[in-house]
């Protein structure tokens, strides 16, 4: 594989990254069958695994220390954190107190002293983002994170997170995890330009659009894609309507329609790796099939006519709402009321 430098921390970084989400209780509980996958991976020259403390209640974390041992020094090692996990109100978000307790917890899981990229899952609008980036900038003088970065963070809060960290003294974000897809380009208009002036390395998730963008839903048809009756947006009209043309446009192109998916994913320039998360070793197969395919301008002009630049189809089901969309309290100016503090989604 061609290497990508990440951001600005000098880590070499392969354009595919491995997600460990679907490794454990949620997905493959085999752990000697999602060792496997992950070592097929890396012998293929993926360098980087994306992992979570909320993924199967850390059990993917778990998985992924056991099959990095003896070759940890040879990899980059991704993990996040912020979501709850939990009852207790304080085992979530962004706090100083959280953070502290949940870096050593992944430490331990991973079986390794120290993180390359330690990330917060989603944005914590309870905590000042200044007491996040003082713990995080502690870790990294400490040496238990090599750097940090945010996950589906808006435009204008990285912004303000960068220029904050240089105010303080403190460490900037490295990188942004945003959801990127044919079918989800709204990172397009802001995100990504922000990234790139940033110097931010941008690691994307759901390059299928969880299951859209590998040609198993269709039109009128039946799908048996796993967690179909839970998601949405597998079955917003609009979005199919986008899949039913983009796939006689892969045919003609000669190409499967996950290979496009995941290399438009990766063809933008700010864009360093894409997050591909298998749950078998034959989508892993799948998406190594297609590693080597680069789209020509013609191709990607085409799918600029049937998905606009800078727009997005319909919403992920997992996509981050800001606070002033999820609750309407926030947008409304009702007499005597007073607008409750934002919570941290999940």
């Amino acid at each position: 594989m061609q290497y990508r430098t990440l951001g600005r921390t000098g880590i070499q970084v392969s354009p595919y990254a491995l997600g460990a989400m679907m490794f454990g209780a949620i997905g493959n509980p085999d752990h000697d069958d999602s060792i496997r996958i992950i070592h097929k991976a890396l012998d293929a020259g993926v360098n980087l695994i994306d992992t979570a403390d909320v993924y199967s209640r850390g059990e993917s974390e778990e998985i992924v220390g056991k099959a990095i041992k003896g070759r940890r020094d040879d990899l980059v090692i991704a993990t996040k954190f912020g979501l709850p996990l939990g009852e207790d109100p304080n085992r979530r978000g962004g706090s100083r107190r959280w953070i502290t307790t949940a870096v050593e917890d992944s430490l331990r899981r991973l079986g390794t002293d120290y993180i390359d990229l330690y990330q917060m899952h989603r944005p914590d609008p309870a905590t000042d983002i200044g007491e996040t980036l003082s713990a995080l900038t502690d870790l990294v003088r400490a040496g238990k994170i090599r750097a940090f970065g945010t996950s589906t963070l808006p435009a204008s809060d990285i912004v303000e997170t960068q220029w904050l960290a240089q105010l303080r003294g403190l460490e900037p974000l490295s990188t942004e995890q945003p959801t990127y897809s044919i079918l989800n380009r709204g990172i397009e208009r802001e995100v990504l330009p922000v990234a790139q002036r940033h110097g931010m390395g941008v690691l994307v998730w759901s390059p299928l659009a969880q299951g859209m963008l590998t040609g198993r839903v269709r039109k009128g048809q039946q799908t048996d894609l796993r967690r179909a009756r839970m998601l949405t947006h597998l079955s917003d009209e609009r979005r199919i309507d986008i899949v039913e043309q983009l796939i006689p446009l892969a045919e003609q192109a000669g190409v499967k329609l996950t290979h496009l998916a995941i290399a438009f994913a990766i063809t933008h320039p700010a864009v360093t790796s894409a997050i591909v998360g298998p749950r078998t070793m034959a989508h892993l197969d799948d998406y190594l099939a297609g590693a080597a395919l680069a789209l020509s301008d013609d191709l990607l002009d085409q799918i600029d006519q049937i998905v606009s630049p800078g727009t997005d189809v319909g919403r992920l089901d997992m996509a981050y709402v800001p606070p002033a969309l999820a609750d309407t309290a926030l947008r409304r100016r009702t007499p005597g009321h007073r607008a409750a503090a934002p919570e941290l989604a999940a």
